[in-house]
Protein backbone atom coordinates (compact mmCIF):
# COMPACT_ATOMS: atom_id res chain seq x y z
CA UNK A 1 0.00 0.00 0.00
CA UNK A 2 1.03 3.41 -0.96
CA UNK A 3 2.79 5.86 1.64
CA UNK A 4 0.72 9.07 2.19
CA UNK A 5 0.30 12.25 3.71
CA UNK A 6 -2.41 14.10 5.43
CA UNK A 7 -4.00 17.38 6.23
CA UNK A 8 -6.25 20.08 6.88
CA UNK A 9 -7.37 21.97 3.74
CA UNK A 10 -9.65 25.41 3.53
CA UNK A 11 -11.53 25.92 0.58
CA UNK A 12 -13.64 28.49 -0.56
CA UNK A 13 -17.71 28.39 -0.26
CA UNK A 14 -20.42 30.06 0.37
CA UNK A 15 -18.37 33.56 0.88
CA UNK A 16 -16.33 32.12 3.43
CA UNK A 17 -14.21 28.72 3.78
CA UNK A 18 -14.84 24.95 5.04
CA UNK A 19 -12.42 22.54 6.40
CA UNK A 20 -11.50 19.45 5.23
CA UNK A 21 -9.49 16.86 5.72
CA UNK A 22 -7.02 15.60 3.30
CA UNK A 23 -5.72 12.18 2.89
CA UNK A 24 -3.84 11.55 -0.28
CA UNK A 25 -0.89 9.25 -1.44
CA UNK A 26 2.75 11.20 -1.39
CA UNK A 27 4.01 12.11 -4.95
CA UNK A 28 2.77 13.81 -7.89
CA UNK A 29 -0.20 11.63 -9.25
CA UNK A 30 -2.51 11.48 -10.36
CA UNK A 31 -4.59 9.68 -8.58
CA UNK A 32 -8.42 9.48 -8.65
CA UNK A 33 -10.33 11.71 -5.98
CA UNK A 34 -12.82 10.53 -3.50
CA UNK A 35 -14.99 12.91 -1.08
CA UNK A 36 -15.83 11.43 1.78
CA UNK A 37 -18.94 12.40 3.87
CA UNK A 38 -19.07 12.35 7.64
CA UNK A 39 -21.92 10.22 9.56
CA UNK A 40 -23.81 13.00 12.41
CA UNK A 41 -21.19 12.66 14.14
CA UNK A 42 -18.94 14.48 12.49
CA UNK A 43 -15.18 14.67 11.16
CA UNK A 44 -14.15 12.03 13.82
CA UNK A 45 -11.36 9.74 13.41
CA UNK A 46 -13.50 7.07 11.94
CA UNK A 47 -14.10 9.20 8.91
CA UNK A 48 -10.41 10.46 8.89
CA UNK A 49 -9.41 6.51 9.22
CA UNK A 50 -11.69 6.40 6.18
CA UNK A 51 -9.95 8.41 4.03
CA UNK A 52 -6.63 7.17 5.36
CA UNK A 53 -7.47 3.67 4.03
CA UNK A 54 -8.57 5.20 0.33
CA UNK A 55 -5.19 7.22 -0.04
CA UNK A 56 -3.42 3.89 1.15
CA UNK A 57 -5.42 2.69 -1.89
CA UNK A 58 -4.02 5.24 -4.54
CA UNK A 59 -6.72 7.66 -3.79
CA UNK A 60 -7.01 11.13 -3.07
CA UNK A 61 -9.36 11.49 -0.70
CA UNK A 62 -11.08 14.57 1.19
CA UNK A 63 -13.54 14.76 4.02
CA UNK A 64 -14.96 17.91 4.30
CA UNK A 65 -16.43 18.93 7.44
CA UNK A 66 -19.63 19.97 7.51
CA UNK A 67 -20.03 20.91 11.52
CA UNK A 68 -16.99 22.95 10.89
CA UNK A 69 -15.62 21.92 13.98
CA UNK A 70 -17.63 19.98 16.24
CA UNK A 71 -17.84 16.56 16.88
CA UNK A 72 -20.30 14.43 18.48
CA UNK A 73 -19.00 11.09 20.47
CA UNK A 74 -20.31 7.38 19.99
CA UNK A 75 -21.37 7.63 23.32
CA UNK A 76 -23.49 11.12 22.49
CA UNK A 77 -26.06 10.05 19.62
CA UNK A 78 -28.78 13.11 21.41
CA UNK A 79 -25.90 15.72 20.81
CA UNK A 80 -25.17 13.91 16.97
CA UNK A 81 -28.82 13.92 16.61
CA UNK A 82 -29.11 17.96 17.54
CA UNK A 83 -26.22 18.34 15.40
CA UNK A 84 -27.69 17.22 12.18
CA UNK A 85 -31.00 18.74 12.91
CA UNK A 86 -29.41 21.59 12.88
CA UNK A 87 -27.37 21.58 10.27
CA UNK A 88 -28.60 23.45 7.15
CA UNK A 89 -28.76 20.87 4.72
CA UNK A 90 -29.07 22.94 0.98
CA UNK A 91 -25.76 24.77 2.59
CA UNK A 92 -24.38 21.55 3.38
CA UNK A 93 -24.91 20.63 0.03
CA UNK A 94 -23.24 23.53 -1.64
CA UNK A 95 -19.94 23.14 0.35
CA UNK A 96 -20.08 19.40 -0.55
CA UNK A 97 -20.02 20.74 -4.65
CA UNK A 98 -17.36 23.29 -3.92
CA UNK A 99 -15.46 20.48 -2.36
CA UNK A 100 -15.66 18.35 -5.16
CA UNK A 101 -14.91 21.28 -7.74
CA UNK A 102 -11.54 22.14 -5.14
CA UNK A 103 -10.60 18.38 -5.20
CA UNK A 104 -11.25 17.96 -9.13
CA UNK A 105 -8.86 21.38 -9.84
CA UNK A 106 -6.06 20.29 -7.85
CA UNK A 107 -3.05 19.03 -9.96
CA UNK A 108 -2.54 15.37 -8.63
CA UNK A 109 -6.15 14.35 -9.58
CA UNK A 110 -6.40 11.92 -12.26
CA UNK A 111 -9.22 14.28 -14.26
CA UNK A 112 -11.69 11.56 -14.78
CA UNK A 113 -13.93 12.44 -12.38
CA UNK A 114 -14.57 12.27 -8.72
CA UNK A 115 -15.95 9.72 -6.48
CA UNK A 116 -18.55 9.91 -3.53
CA UNK A 117 -19.12 8.14 -0.66
CA UNK A 118 -20.89 8.81 2.65
CA UNK A 119 -22.20 7.49 5.66
CA UNK A 120 -26.08 7.38 7.26
CA UNK A 121 -26.57 11.23 7.11
CA UNK A 122 -23.52 11.23 4.75
CA UNK A 123 -24.81 8.62 2.84
CA UNK A 124 -27.87 10.82 1.59
CA UNK A 125 -25.60 13.57 1.20
CA UNK A 126 -23.45 11.57 -0.72
CA UNK A 127 -26.32 10.88 -2.97
CA UNK A 128 -27.65 14.14 -3.04
CA UNK A 129 -23.96 15.14 -4.27
CA UNK A 130 -24.11 13.23 -7.00
CA UNK A 131 -27.21 14.49 -8.48
CA UNK A 132 -25.86 18.17 -7.94
CA UNK A 133 -22.73 18.26 -10.14
CA UNK A 134 -21.27 16.33 -12.88
CA UNK A 135 -18.24 15.77 -11.82
CA UNK A 136 -19.45 13.08 -9.02
CA UNK A 137 -18.77 9.93 -11.71
CA UNK A 138 -19.03 7.08 -9.01
CA UNK A 139 -21.07 7.24 -5.91
CA UNK A 140 -21.04 4.92 -2.81
CA UNK A 141 -24.16 5.82 -0.40
CA UNK A 142 -24.16 3.90 2.75
CA UNK A 143 -27.69 3.35 4.45
CA UNK A 144 -28.50 7.10 4.15
CA UNK A 145 -31.76 8.71 2.39
CA UNK A 146 -32.05 8.99 -1.11
CA UNK A 147 -32.22 12.48 -3.28
CA UNK A 148 -35.17 14.80 -2.74
CA UNK A 149 -37.39 14.69 -4.64
CA UNK A 150 -36.04 11.34 -6.23
CA UNK A 151 -36.57 11.89 -9.58
CA UNK A 152 -32.99 13.47 -9.06
CA UNK A 153 -31.66 10.49 -9.64
CA UNK A 154 -31.90 10.95 -13.57
CA UNK A 155 -28.66 13.74 -13.10
CA UNK A 156 -26.38 10.84 -11.78
CA UNK A 157 -23.46 10.94 -14.38
CA UNK A 158 -22.14 7.49 -13.16
CA UNK A 159 -23.00 3.82 -11.35
CA UNK A 160 -24.25 3.83 -7.94
CA UNK A 161 -23.45 0.74 -5.32
CA UNK A 162 -25.80 1.86 -2.57
CA UNK A 163 -25.10 -0.41 0.91
CA UNK A 164 -28.06 -1.10 3.70
CA UNK A 165 -27.98 -2.92 6.61
CA UNK A 166 -31.08 -5.68 7.15
CA UNK A 167 -32.27 -3.94 10.73
CA UNK A 168 -32.51 -0.66 10.13
CA UNK A 169 -34.69 1.50 12.09
CA UNK A 170 -34.50 4.86 10.21
CA UNK A 171 -33.54 3.46 6.24
CA UNK A 172 -35.75 0.52 5.91
CA UNK A 173 -36.79 -1.21 2.74
CA UNK A 174 -39.06 1.51 1.76
CA UNK A 175 -36.25 3.36 1.62
CA UNK A 176 -34.49 1.50 -0.52
CA UNK A 177 -37.28 -0.17 -2.99
CA UNK A 178 -38.21 3.63 -3.89
CA UNK A 179 -34.85 4.10 -4.59
CA UNK A 180 -34.22 1.03 -7.15
CA UNK A 181 -37.30 1.80 -8.42
CA UNK A 182 -36.32 5.28 -9.88
CA UNK A 183 -32.78 4.02 -10.79
CA UNK A 184 -34.59 1.41 -12.99
CA UNK A 185 -37.13 3.53 -14.44
CA UNK A 186 -34.45 6.47 -15.49
CA UNK A 187 -31.85 3.83 -16.68
CA UNK A 188 -29.39 3.95 -14.17
CA UNK A 189 -27.11 1.36 -14.11
CA UNK A 190 -26.55 0.43 -10.26
CA UNK A 191 -26.45 -2.18 -7.37
CA UNK A 192 -28.19 -2.20 -3.97
CA UNK A 193 -26.63 -4.74 -1.33
CA UNK A 194 -28.36 -5.69 1.99
CA UNK A 195 -26.39 -7.28 3.97
CA UNK A 196 -28.00 -9.62 6.33
CA UNK A 197 -28.32 -9.47 9.93
CA UNK A 198 -26.52 -5.95 9.97
CA UNK A 199 -27.87 -3.19 11.66
CA UNK A 200 -27.27 0.43 10.61
CA UNK A 201 -23.62 2.30 10.71
CA UNK A 202 -22.25 -1.44 10.67
CA UNK A 203 -19.12 -0.14 8.68
CA UNK A 204 -18.29 1.99 11.38
CA UNK A 205 -15.35 0.06 13.25
CA UNK A 206 -15.32 2.05 16.07
CA UNK A 207 -18.66 1.06 17.16
CA UNK A 208 -18.80 -2.37 18.43
CA UNK A 209 -22.01 -2.31 18.94
CA UNK A 210 -23.29 -2.35 15.39
CA UNK A 211 -19.66 -2.94 13.95
CA UNK A 212 -19.66 -5.94 11.49
CA UNK A 213 -16.30 -6.94 10.43
CA UNK A 214 -17.51 -9.76 7.17
CA UNK A 215 -20.09 -6.90 5.82
CA UNK A 216 -17.59 -4.10 6.37
CA UNK A 217 -14.90 -6.08 4.32
CA UNK A 218 -17.25 -7.10 1.38
CA UNK A 219 -18.45 -3.20 1.16
CA UNK A 220 -15.22 -2.11 0.84
CA UNK A 221 -14.09 -4.30 -1.63
CA UNK A 222 -17.26 -3.13 -3.46
CA UNK A 223 -16.65 -0.04 -3.43
CA UNK A 224 -12.70 -0.07 -4.21
CA UNK A 225 -13.65 -2.18 -7.40
CA UNK A 226 -16.52 0.83 -8.34
CA UNK A 227 -14.14 3.59 -7.90
CA UNK A 228 -11.33 2.22 -9.84
CA UNK A 229 -13.27 1.06 -12.54
CA UNK A 230 -15.26 4.35 -12.96
CA UNK A 231 -12.36 7.06 -11.67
Amino acid sequence: MADIRTEMVDFKTNGSTTPGYLARPEGVGPFPGVIVIQEWWGLNDNIKDIANRFAREGFAAFAPDLYHGDVAGNNEPDVAQKKMMALDMPRASHELVKAAEHLEAQPYIAGRGIGAVGFCMGGGLAMTLATDTPLIRAVAPFYGMSPSPIDKVQNLQGPIFAVYAEHDDWIGPPVREKLQQALTEHGKQHEIKVYPGTSHGFFNDTRADVHDRAASQDAWQNVLKLFRANL
